[in-house]
């Protein structure tokens, strides 16, 4: 049994992780400021005696024993990070700085979920772990984009300097259950619009591509590379090489919801990327991972999850938390 800290605990991810993490039977303390992330995500393990949940922002210092750290704490898509872009890259930094401290304090292996974003908009296709990125660093979405270059550029320097124990995971475009329904992605905007027969949105002529990762294969994933030798640091991509145009999915989720939604277009926002797919050649030899779920199998369990909210509480699906 091991201790497991996981920043961004309460969050899509971060909420599936740490019950991943008590299914095997270690102890799990969640640390989160509830920013982006979502109590009714962990309510279920709050009477788990193995389970901690501490309200806190990884900005400031925390002082904990642990075995691991898992630093998912940070806003993860465009409409969050972009609200308060500031408050972004010190999550990004700052969370990275105090949790690394923390780390080398207490000799813990720590893993940073760092992004495909770091890649900008991809001059090369697709994205392998040795391209430095095509990124814009005073574009609108410069706050999340550089705040993860910068974390993964402080936990190679903890690496080097102080032999912290790394790893430095890469999630491309990850959907499934627990997504926040009004958190601006993709999935989430498409799946909510055909659910309600609203004119589904797409941004240009939804030819720019994705790859969508089902939330059970990245943590897989996630949890493979923190369980990896010493010597194995990353950055390793981790997301589903099978790639989609944005209108392909939009098509997808109305089959599949049997929505009478109709396909709008609207003007492309500033630095979308036009490509993401990542290459995952490292992750099958290191890890011996690669996703085995497809879109539609993992779109139809996120449309039942969705279904559900809207019965449950709609007001929240709708943004009036």
């Amino acid at each position: 049994m091991k201790r497991i800290l996981v920043t961004g605990g309460s969050g899509f991810l971060g909420s599936w992780l740490c019950e991943k993490l008590l299914e095997q039977g270690n102890e799990v303390i969640c640390v989160d400021n509830f920013y982006t992330g979502a109590k009714r995500n962990i309510y279920h393990l709050l009477d788990n005696k193995r389970f901690e949940l501490i309200r806190h922002d990884v900005t400031f210092p925390l002082y904990v024993e642990c075995d691991e750290i898992y630093n998912l704490a940070c806003p993860a898509s465009p409409i969050h990070y972009q609200r308060d872009p500031v408050q972004t890259v010190k999550t990004c930094v700052h969370g990275a700085i105090n949790m690394l401290g923390l780390a080398k304090r207490i000799n813990a292996k720590i893993l940073q979920a760092s992004t495909s974003e770091v890649y900008g908009d991809p001059a090369i296709h697709p994205q392998v772990e040795e391209y430095w990125g095509n990124v814009n660093p005073i574009g609108v979405r410069s706050c999340y984009d550089e705040g993860k270059r910068c974390a993964e550029t402080l936990f190679n320097c903890y690496s080097m300097q102080n032999a912290t124990r790394i790893k430095i995971i890469r999630i491309f475009n990850t959907y499934g259950p627990r997504m926040h329904p009004h958190d601006g992605r993709v999935v989430s905007n498409f799946i909510l619009q055909a659910l309600q027969n609203q004119d589904i949105t797409i941004y240009g002529d939804g030819s720019q591509t994705r790859s969508f990762c089902y939330r059970d294969d990245l943590i897989d994933g996630m949890m493979k590379l923190m369980a990896t030798p010493d010597e194995i640091t990353g950055p390793v991509n981790v997301g589903n090489p099978g790639e989609f145009t944005i209108l392909q999915l939009a098509e997808n989720i109305i089959d599949l919801t049997g929505s009478s939604s109709k396909i709008i277009r609207m003007p492309l926002p500033s630095d979308d990327p036009k490509q993401r797919k990542p290459d995952i050649t490292k992750a099958r030899e290191l890890l011996n991972w690669q996703p085995t779920t497809p879109l539609r199998e993992g779109l139809v369990k996120t449309i039942e999850y969705f279904e559900d909210l809207l019965k449950i509480d709609p007001e929240f699906c709708c943004g009036q938390e």
